[in-house]
């Protein structure tokens, strides 16, 4: 179907915590989409309050972020309509935004990640054999919402208590330091490597969000050992959690020259900011093909 005869509608803001992202992201692919000569409306959607998709809708677009939009729950409402959409399926997209299930299937596909364990209630004290420097996470948020960077016993009890008010459900895991990794795939290919130094030290939410906060560098100044085992990896755990399309793949880079995979985005933001659009940038793919290539990879499922 010729792109002017393709109806479009772009899935932004939701309920989730990354909504202000997911409305930036989705006026960016609204507007690239637009210029490429889609017919294209949008939609804020909200299971609350119920949607609809637009009379004549031939494919969606996800540009949602968190809670219903890469959970599964949208993916699943649309298997159901029978609509084709971007990105990852249902079960995968469950999988890759719960931190514990992509921990299962990657740790049994060989991949390196650092060690962890389950925190379902709050404890004053880390639990035995764990000292700092340690990060907790909750098991089901995106965009390091609320995530905690604990370097002293004494930080650890109110650190937690601010991790668990998301789910009731963290990680704790052992801290890696080195360079910060950010590994795109689309389709088949590996996108260069994303180093990542934020100013603050931490690339937490303001830091990946604000403008002038973090400093990237792509493609990422590394050996070729590390690039190729950083793109394993990548790869590894993209279909470990069986996604499609595209997505990316955070890890560190230690001193010694080891990869550690941290999570998986299956709904990569597209905003300024965003990771994915410089990786496929250093490859000649601009922002407005970057799009279109999505769209079409779902137009052909």
């Amino acid at each position: 179907m010729e792109n002017g005869k393709l109806k479009v509608t772009v899935f932004a803001g939701g309920i989730s915590n990354e909504r202000e992202i997911s409305l930036k992201s989705g006026a960016m692919v609204a507007e690239a989409l637009r210029s490429s000569g889609y017919q294209v409306e949008m939609l804020d959607p909200n299971p609350s309050k119920g949607w609809q998709l637009p009379a004549g809708t031939d494919v969606v677009f996800l540009a949602l972020h968190g809670t219903y939009g890469e959970d599964g729950q949208v993916q699943a409402e649309l298997d159901r309509l029978g609509v084709p959409y971007t990105g990852s399926g249902a079960e995968a997209s469950r999988i890759g935004f719960d931190k514990l299930l992509t921990r299962e299937r990657c740790v049994a596909a060989g991949v390196t990640m650092p060690r962890s364990c389950v925190l379902k209630e709050w404890q004053p004290q880390m639990p035995e054999g764990w000292e700092p420097p340690v990060v907790l996470k909750p098991v089901r948020e995106g965009s390091s919402v609320g995530v905690e960077i604990v370097n002293r016993q004494e930080e650890f009890d109110a650190a937690l208590s601010r991790s668990l008010k998301y789910g009731g459900v963290a990680l704790i895991e052992e801290r890696i330091l080195g360079r910060e990794l950010a590994v795109g795939v689309l389709g088949k290919q590996v996108l260069p490597l994303v180093e990542v130094r934020p100013k603050s030290g931490v690339y937490d939410y303001e830091s990946k969000y604000t403008m002038g906060k973090t400093e990237y560098f792509c493609p990422a100044d590394i050996d070729e050992i590390s690039q190729t085992r950083a793109a394993e990896l990548a790869l590894k755990t993209f279909h470990a959690v069986g996604a499609k399309d595209y997505a990316r793949v955070d890890m560190i880079l230690d001193s010694k020259g080891e990869c550690w995979v941290l999570e998986i985005n299956t709904l990569p933001g597209l905003c300024q900011t965003s990771l994915l659009p410089k990786a496929a940038a250093a490859t000649g793919i601009n922002y407005t093909d970057l799009c279109s290539k999505i769209l079409q990879m779902a137009v052909k499922k």
